[in-house]
């Protein structure tokens, strides 16, 4: 060894590949000083990767290789960031570099610079400076965008204000440019201004105003505050009454809602607001505007983030209030690679930053009521709607001895009519989307199965196939039965696409709209949907969940779920919760404004207490029911789980796997006095084949966290050891949102 090594600077660079460990580098001595979170190009193996700094160290080191380059002058990962991102590797079992690659856009881990780059726009020409875009009327997207740019300072405006406003402002650019109005441009981005915030918009009402009051009072420290509002109530005028207040103080919030095309409106409350201070992130958005972002979010400039589930991981040095709109909305649980959840991992990131938290909806999910239970949360309510909007009455139609027409009964067409008599709009809630989830041949009874999964192909009319919804297989929908060859092929059920069929017979004079992932397939598309239904264009609302999600339809005064009973008794022990959420989620798109809203909801389980709870808008009488079943049956919140998960195109593969995995985990607990983790059998998935894998689960449960991480831990360092775990696919999934 001498003495060069000896004195030399080591580094430990988090790398993206699938090792659940740092490695360690030499720093060349020409090199100027690395800090944890640069961004570093290393050799490994045979190739190059570009890493992120974990730690530095002055330790004696020999054999190790040398930092290739390093490609940042300060770090660009914070301390405080970099906490959270070792907290999700250690807590959620995953490899570290693939922790540190979600703090980080794809332009950034591929190399890019951090430093602003030239970005391409439009702005108008002298022509376009004195057209008239009213003379425009042929060409309606062409006139909005010159609306846009006749509106902006200098007349001009770049890609990432322009896809803000306007996603497809390429087209009309391009046609406008031909007409000599606008010429396109490359410049680089310029400061937001810092103009004096709005004054607000709308004032709080005493109960808001309340609320407010409260979380002020609690102070800026850490505290998960919960906020359960009745819909309608005036959840969004909180958020922003409490951004207004970080802003002033010169802080940065961030604001986390499970869906922004399904959020439009909360969206553009913000933007009216606090104009440019506004960012908005989620998947539609090009790599190069997500860095766009990235970057206005790093210096500040942007100082307030509203994004998706990965919005939770934006550099935001000013943080001071993180909001989660929805908290119980499932889609904020990672469904691949790093299996996070995002409510928890942003009450993580506002503890170690030590700011408050705040949890909005209107049917909290069961773990933040059980943390309210706890006092580890504090609750807030709202209980009446804002305005002079009142609750709609909720009625429950007995359809067991009812004949239906699709699905749908008399006395709710009969409602319907009534509605639409009156000159309003109602809303058809059914999650489950297609024409019908069954093919029955009539003759000999074959069903249409899909041949890569344990699971029913549904039957899509408008496109005449057969779908699975599973694995997302498709075939053309058969003429004959393949077993008998008969003609006689049934749609057996119903969906969403039925439903839209067999109203428009129903009421030829009404537009039938349709909202699901068939019909909302592109960003902007659901913003095409909204503005028909609040304009007057559609008189009757079909849709699956999506049209559940907040949304504020004044018209809409009836509401008819038409199958309520599918949750009731299924083998996810979240259903009937998801369902309680469901129901009364969708009943409040009803009767929002200055009109009274009815819901009728139609059932073969009147009598069921959850109904009962619906009918009397008491969620908290059904989430506390179902608390109580669950700690009977001893399920989370009351008991932690951790799920593994296996799958192969061998069947005898999982089994096999997962039988060695609990032979580990016996063994690990064996050597312990007291047994405070249960390690259950291995169990097929409830589908058990999925896209041609076979797939089989084991759950670990443990009533104490820290013992099941501790087991968890050592259990994984086994696992990766394991020859045969290289020959499938394996996860383990911390906190499962589903067993499914």
């Amino acid at each position: 060894m001498n003495g060069h090594e000896q004195d030399a600077r080591v580094v430990d660079v988090a790398l993206p590949v699938p090792l659940r460990q740092s490695y360690r580098y030499l720093v060349p001595t020409d090199m100027a000083a690395l800090y944890p979170g640069m961004r570093v190009r290393v050799p490994f193996g045979h190739h190059q990767h570009i890493g992120l700094v974990t730690q530095t160290d002055r330790s004696l080191a020999t054999g190790l290789k040398s930092v290739l380059e390093c490609l940042d002058k300060k770090s660009i990962v914070d301390a405080s960031l970099m906490t959270l991102l070792q907290w999700l590797a250690t807590y959620y079992h995953t490899p570290i570099g693939e922790v540190m690659e979600l703090a980080l856009p794809v332009l950034l881990r591929r190399g890019k610079s951090t430093q602003p780059q030239a970005q391409s726009g439009c702005q108008l020409t002298p022509a376009g400076c004195t057209a008239d875009p009213d003379t425009l009327t042929r060409a309606p997207r062409q006139r909005q965008l010159l609306q846009l740019l006749h509106a902006a300072g200098e007349h001009r405006l770049l890609a990432p204000v322009l896809c803000q406003h306007y996603p497809a402002w390429k087209i009309p650019a391009r046609a406008l440019a031909q007409r000599g109005l606008v010429e396109r441009i490359s410049a680089l981005p310029e400061p937001v201004p810092a103009a004096p915030i709005r004054p607000p918009l709308t004032m709080l009402n005493p109960a808001q105003q309340q609320v407010v009051t409260s979380i002020r009072t609690a102070g800026s420290g850490y505290r998960a505050h919960v906020l359960d509002g009745v819909t309608g109530s005036g959840k969004t005028e909180v958020y922003l009454a409490l951004t207004r207040d970080q802003l002033q103080q010169g802080r940065q919030v961030l604001l986390l809602v499970p869906e922004i095309s399904l959020t439009p409106q909360l969206v553009e409350r913000f933007q009216q607001q606090f104009d440019q201070r506004v960012q908005v992130t989620h998947s539609a958005l090009s790599q190069a505007q997500r860095l766009q972002v990235w970057r206005l979010a790093q210096s500040g400039q942007a100082q307030v983030i509203l994004g998706t589930r990965s919005a939770v991981f934006s550099p935001m040095p000013k943080l001071g209030l993180i909001v989660v709109d929805e908290e119980h909305d499932p889609s904020f649980k990672q469904q691949e690679g790093c299996l996070y959840h995002g409510r928890d991992v942003a009450v993580m990131r506002a503890r170690i930053l030590d700011i408050p938290v705040l949890l909005g909806s209107a049917t909290p999910s069961l773990q933040s009521l059980a943390n309210v239970r706890a006092r580890r949360y504090q609750l807030h309510k709202l209980t009446k709607r804002a305005g002079m909007a009142s609750l709609p009455g909720v009625q429950l139609l007995d359809i067991s001895g009812l004949p239906t027409r699709d699905g749908i009964t008399r006395p709710l067409l009969e409602a319907i009519a009534r509605c639409l008599d009156r000159g309003e709009q109602c809303l058809l809630f059914l999650n489950r989307r297609g024409f019908a989830p069954v093919l029955l041949c009539g003759n000999c009874r074959w069903v249409a199965e899909c041949r890569y999964c344990n699971a029913r192909l549904t039957y899509h009319h408008a496109r005449q196939q057969l779908h699975c919804h599973h694995c997302g297989a498709r075939q053309t929908l058969p003429k004959h039965c393949p077993d008998c060859n008969s003609a006689n092929l049934q749609p057996v059920g119903e969906g969403t696409e039925r439903l839209q069929t067999t109203l428009e017979k129903q009421f030829p004079g009404q537009r039938v709209l349709r909202v699901d992932r068939d019909s909302v397939r592109h960003q902007g598309d659901f913003e095409q949907l909204r503005e028909q239904i609040t304009s007057g264009q559609a008189q009757i609302l079909v849709g699956t969940q999506m049209l559940a999600k907040g949304h504020d339809f004044p018209n809409v005064t009836l509401v008819g779920i038409v199958n309520s009973d599918s949750s009731l008794y299924s083998v996810d022990y979240r259903a009937t919760e998801q369902l309680a959420q469901q129901c009364i989620q969708v009943a409040g798109r009803a009767g929002r404004a200055d009109k009274p809203g009815r819901v009728l909801i139609q059932t073969r389980f009147p009598e069921h207490p959850l109904f009962q709870a619906i009918c009397q808008h008491d969620y908290a009488a059904c989430a506390d029911q179902l608390l109580e079943q669950r700690q009977q049956a001893r399920f989370p919140p009351f008991m932690h789980f951790a799920l593994l998960r296996a799958d192969a195109l061998q069947p005898e593969l999982p089994n096999r796997f997962l039988g060695m995995a609990k032979e580990l985990g016996s063994g690990i607990l064996s050597g312990r006095s007291e047994q405070r983790v249960v390690l259950f059998d291995p169990a097929p998935a409830p589908m058990l084949r999925r896209a041609s894998r076979y797939r089989m689960q084991l759950l670990a449960q443990s009533r104490q966290r820290g013992a099941l991480q501790e087991f968890l831990r050592q259990w994984v360092q086994q696992l990766e050891k394991s020859k045969l775990g290289r020959k499938l696919r394996w996860s383990l999934d911390v906190d499962p949102v589903t067993l499914f």
